[in-house]
C-alpha cells in the first residue's frame, strides 16, 4: 500500500518500520512533526523532553538499554544537544541511536541558517541525507543499520523542503526489534579522560570502516546520463538538478559524512565539467578540493545564502528559464503578525508605552519587534533574554535596570531560562523577568511542556508552576498578572521596575487559539464617536482596519479581547449583543 506523506511523516513512519521503540525531542520548526506522528504510534514511546540536550540524553539512555531510539531538533537545537552528542560518538551505542536534525536553509522560521554537516564532521558521525519521503522513510532504516553496525549514534539531516513537502511512500511492516541486552562496560560507557583516549582511537577506526562504506553502498549512486556535464549533489538539490537539467550525469550523495573519495574520483572523470551542487556551504566542495579533484563550478556561482532551487541553478549555470508571465497582479505581502486575541498584545502595548528596553527570546513573542509595537530590542537564542538582561544591567547599573526587561515564554523558560534565573538570584541582580505564559508551546503548533500538565499524548502529569521554579530558585519577589488588563499590568511593571532586587512578573493568560478558550463575541465601533485618533492601531491587532479616517473592525476576525476597547478615550468600541 502506498501513503502521500509529508517527509516528516516519512520519517516516523521509518521509526515504526525499524522497530524503533524510544523518541524524545523538543519541539522546533521544521522537525516537529516527526515526533507528533511517531506518538500515534502505540509500538512507539514518545515524548517531548525540555530541551533536545536533555531529549539527547534520554535517548542516548533508551539506546544503553538496548532499544533503537531516536531524537528530533532543528538546527540550532543541535547547538543545544552537542555536548551529549559529541561525546556519545566515542562511547558509542547499544541498540541503534537516530538523531535527526532539520536545517532551514531560507530562515523560514529561523533565526539563524546553519549547516548541520559540520556537526557531523566535527563529531565523527555518518551522516545521511534524504531527498523525498520516499528516503526519508528507507533511510531510517538505513540509519539504523550503519548505527549497529558501525557502534556509533547515526544522524539524519533534512530541510524544511524535504520535511514539509510530500510524495508518495510504500508502507511496510515493522521489523519488532527485541530488546538487545545491556552489559555493564565501564570502560566504554563512562567517558572520564582514561577511557575516552582508548575510544578516540575506537573512533578514527570507525571512521575508517565508514570511509570505505562510503565507496561501496547504495546510499551513494552515479547516475550517467549526457557527460557534458556532471552534478554531484546532495538533498533536496538533487531534485533540483534533476528537474533542471534531466539529461545530465548525477553523483547523488546519500551518505554525506564521510564523503566517499574514489567514487567521485572516478565519477569526474568521466564528464567534462563537474559542478558542485549544495544547501548552504561548500561541505562537498571542499572535500573534492581537499583531496584534488578539480570543481569546475560551486559556490562561485550558487553562493551560500538560502535556499536553492530549479531556477537559481538554471540562472547560475547560464541556462535558459522556463517562460514565465507573472501572476497578473500584484502579491501582497503578509507579515506575520499576533493572532487576534493574542495574550502578548497587552503586554507589548504596555511595555511600547513605557518605552522600555527589551530583550526578547525565541517564540510567538518575537513578533513584538515588528511595526507598530516595536517593542524588542533584542532576540537571540532560547533562553538568552534573561541572561543577556543580567550581563545588561550589571554593566549599565541601576538606573539602566529601572527601564529594562526580559520577555520569555513558558516553554522556552523549561528549555534554557531556569538557569538564567538561577543566576540572577546567585549574583544579585538587579533584574526584572517577564515570563509569558500561554499555557502551550505556540509558535510550533501547540505541543504541550511540563507546565501545562499534560504530556505529548494528552495524558495527565505533575504541572511545573514557574513560581514556584522561581521562589525555589531563591527570586523573593514573584507576581502574577493577566496581560488583558493592561493597566494592572503596568502597575506591576513599574513595581517591580523601581525594586532594586531581582524579580519575576508572570504573564498569564492562555493562547487565543487554544481550543478550550472561550471567546467573546466580536466588537463594533461606532462611527459617530471615532475621532480618528489612531490609539487603537497601536496594538497592531489584524482584526482593526483604517480607512477614510475612521477605524473599523472586522468581525470574522475579531474574538472581543478589548484590548482596543481599553486603548480608546472616547468610548466607540461597543459590544455587539448576543442573539
Amino acid at each position: 500500500m502506498k501513503k502521500l506523506m509529508l517527509g516528516n511523516q516519512a520519517v516516523a513512519r521509518g521509526l515504526y518500520e525499524a522497530g524503533c521503540r524510544f523518541v524524545s525531542s523538543y519541539p522546533g520548526t521544521p522537525s516537529t512533526e516527526i515526533t507528533e506522528q511517531a506518538a500515534l504510534y502505540d509500538e512507539i514511546y514518545a515524548e517531548w523532553a525540555p530541551n533536545e540536550k536533555v531529549a539527547a540524553e534520554s535517548a542516548v539512555g533508551a539506546s544503553l538499554a538496548g532499544a533503537r531510539s531516536f531524537c528530533a531538533m532543528k538546527h540550532v537545537g543541535f547547538n543545544v544537544a552537542a555536548d551529549p552528542i559529541f561525546t556519545a560518538s566515542y562511547t558509542g551505542v547499544n541498540a541503534g541511536l537516530v538523531i535527526c536534525v532539520a536545517d532551514d536553509p531560507g530562515m523560514h522560521s529561523s533565526q539563524n541558517e546553519q549547516d548541520s554537516r559540520h556537526y557531523a564532521v566535527a563529531a565523527k558521525l555518518p551522516m545521511l541525507e534524504p531527498s523525498d519521503s520516499t528516503e526519508c522513510r528507507d533511510f531510517v532504516a538505513a540509519a539504523y543499520e550503519i548505527s549497529e553496525t558501525f557502534d556509533t549514534p547515526a544522524v539524519l539531516r533534512t530541510c524544511t523542503r524535504v520535511a514539509h513537502s510530500q510524495n508518495l511512500v510504500e508502507l511496510h511492516e515493522r521489523d519488532e526489534k527485541a530488546l538487545k541486552a545491556y552489559e555493564r562496560n565501564p570502560r566504554k560507557y563512562v567517558a572520564a579522560p582514561a577511557n575516552a583516549v582508548l575510544r578516540h582511537i575506537e573512533v578514527e577506526k570507525r571512521m575508517d570502516a565508514l570511509r570505505a562504506f562510503a565507496e561501496t553502498t547504495p546510499l551513494n549512486r552515479a547516475e550517467m546520463g549526457d557527460t557534458e556535464i556532471g552534478f554531484v549533489t546532495s538533498g533536496t538539490c538533487y531534485l533540483y538538478v534533476k528537474e533542471a537539467f534531466p539529461d545530465a550525469s548525477v553523483l547523488k550523495l546519500g551518505l554525506v559524512n564521510p564523503l566517499p573519495v574514489q567514487k567521485i574520483r572516478d565519477f569526474a572523470d568521466k564528464v567534462k565539467k563537474l559542478v558542485v551542487v549544495e544547501e548552504l556551504d561548500g561541505v562537498i566542495e571542499n572535500h573534492l578540493r581537499a583531496n584534488g579533484i578539480r570543481v569546475d563550478a560551486g559556490k562561485d556561482i550558487f553562493g551560500l545564502l538560502g535556499e536553492l532551487s530549479q531556477n537559481k541553478i538554471r540562472r547560475a549555470m547560464g541556462a535558459a528559464l522556463p517562460a514565465f508571465d507573472g501572476y497578473g497582479e500584484a502579491v501582497p505581502g503578509r507579515p506575520p503578525v499576533m493572532c487576534p486575541g493574542c495574550p502578548h498584545r497587552g503586554l507589548y502595548t504596555v511595555l511600547s508605552k513605557l518605552k522600555l528596553t527589551v530583550l526578547g527570546d525565541i517564540g510567538c513573542y518575537t513578533l513584538g519587534s515588528g511595526a507598530p509595537l516595536n517593542a524588542v530590542d533584542s532576540v537571540l537564542c532560547m533562553g538568552a533574554s534573561i541572561g543577556m538582561t543580567h550581563g545588561f544591567t550589571k554593566m549599565l547599573g541601576a538606573e539602566a535596570a529601572g527601564r529594562t526587561v526580559a520577555v520569555i515564554g513558558d516553554s522556552t523558560f523549561m528549555h534554557s531560562g531556569i538557569t538564567g534565573v538561577v543566576n540572577l538570584a546567585y549574583n544579585k541582580s538587579i533584574a526584572t523577568v517577564l515570563v509569558l505564559d500561554n499555557a502551550i508551546t505556540g509558535m510550533t503548533g501547540h505541543q504541550q511542556n511540563p507546565t501545562t500538565g499534560l504530556t505529548l499524548q494528552n495524558e495527565p502529569t505533575y504541572p511545573i508552576r514557574i513560581e514556584d521554579i522561581c521562589r525555589a530558585a531563591g527570586i523573593q519577589r514573584v507576581r502574577v498578572v493577566d496581560p488583558q488588563d493592561m493597566a494592572a499590568t503596568e502597575a506591576a511593571l513599574k513595581e517591580e521596575l523601581a525594586a532594586e532586587a531581582p524579580s519575576v512578573i508572570i504573564v498569564r493568560r492562555p493562547c487565543a487559539l487554544l481550543k478550550y478558550v472561550k471567546h467573546n463575541p466580536p466588537l463594533s465601533i461606532d462611527p459617530d464617536k471615532c475621532r480618528g485618533c489612531r490609539s487603537c492601531m497601536k496594538i497592531g491587532c489584524p482584526a482593526i482596519r483604517f480607512a477614510n479616517g475612521k477605524a473599523s473592525i472586522d468581525a470574522t476576525l475579531c474574538v472581543g479581547c478589548g484590548l482596543c476597547e481599553q486603548m480608546c478615550k472616547f468610548g466607540a468600541f461597543e459590544h455587539k449583543e448576543v442573539r
